[in-house]
């Protein structure tokens, strides 16, 4: 009976012992995981510090992006900020929001660098010239200074499968882009203007960002994408390099040492990215398209 009673609790402290260690390293990945998303792992110790932003992909919702800015701006410990763009563009809005943003940045006394990735096109580069600097590779494809909508027309495809499309509207131009019918002359002109302005916009950004005459900005606004080297010497970039030459030049308009001490990138960790990278095999989802098949009518870049 002695016998049995002590294997018996040896065995429960083992259990006992294992559950405790399984649970610190529980702990352990928890606090990893909300360090990865507060977007702190990399900053090293305490100080001054240059933060990294990133702007991946279509612009679309903003919100994190903004409120990172926001954060940035007002913590005392960041003296200056490297937004990293990677975009060929997006919805009109939310570029001006990020690009508002950066102005309200630099407001606070607090340099911006901008650093162009692999695209950095129309509403990626409506965000670039709100830097102080911008950065670009020799190869980044940037520019692109247009606005662009795009609708179908499906009236005859409906008419062959016997569909019928009824509009009741209150407002003569309340359907205007109806997919169903032709697009009258009226409402072409309307939404020509609409594009103009916006075009307008678009324009006067980045003359006052690049301090560059708005005629100037004129002969190479007609949606052309250019090259870093093209870029930089039509004076839409500042200089070509890279990311960390973008990091070390916000360090030294800071006032700080380089290399600084960074606050990297906020970065979205979720369980599907965990076993893609202990696999090491792209999941269904990762095949997709990057871009939306079915878009909202207004963007900077298509």
């Amino acid at each position: 009976m002695t016998t049995t009673t002590t294997t018996r609790t040896s065995t429960g402290r083992v259990l006992a012992a294992a559950a405790a260690v399984y649970l610190v390293v529980l702990i352990g990945f928890v606090v990893a995981l909300g360090s990865l998303r507060d977007g702190e792992v990399g900053a090293v110790g305490f100080g001054p510090q240059v933060a990294i932003v990133e702007v991946e992909g279509m612009i679309l919702d903003v919100e994190e992006v903004v409120r990172d800015l926001r954060r940035h701006r007002d913590n005392p410990l960041v003296r200056a900020v490297v937004i990293r763009i990677n975009s060929p563009g997006g919805v009109v809005g939310p570029t001006q929001e990020i690009h508002q943003a950066l102005l309200r940045l630099r407001e606070a006394g607090k340099p911006v660098v901008a650093s162009l990735g692999a695209v950095a096109a129309s509403g990626g580069y409506y965000i670039a010239v709100a830097a102080d600097q911008v950065f670009a590779n020799p190869g980044t494809l940037t520019g692109s200074i247009g606005v662009i909508m795009q609708l179908a027309t499906f009236g005859e495809l409906m008419k062959k499968v016997g569909v019928s499309y009824v509009v009741v509207k209150a407002g003569q131009f309340k359907d205007i882009g109806n997919p169903s019918r032709p697009m009258t002359e009226e409402e072409q002109r309307i939404l020509h203007g609409l594009l103009d302005d916006i075009h307008g916009q678009f324009i006067q950004a980045v003359a006052g960002g690049r301090n560059l005459p708005e005629a100037d900005v004129r002969r190479f606004a007609d949606g052309r994408v250019f090259s870093g080297v093209q870029a930089k010497s039509l004076r839409m970039v500042d200089q070509l390099g890279s990311l960390e030459d973008a990091v070390n030049h916000a360090a030294v308009l800071a006032g700080l040492p380089v290399p600084p001490r960074v606050i990297p990138p906020r970065r979205k960790l979720s369980l599907f990215d965990l076993v893609k990278g202990a696999i090491g095999v792209p999941l269904p989802g990762s095949l997709a398209p990057s871009l939306p098949l079915f878009k909202t009518p207004l963007y900077l870049m298509d």
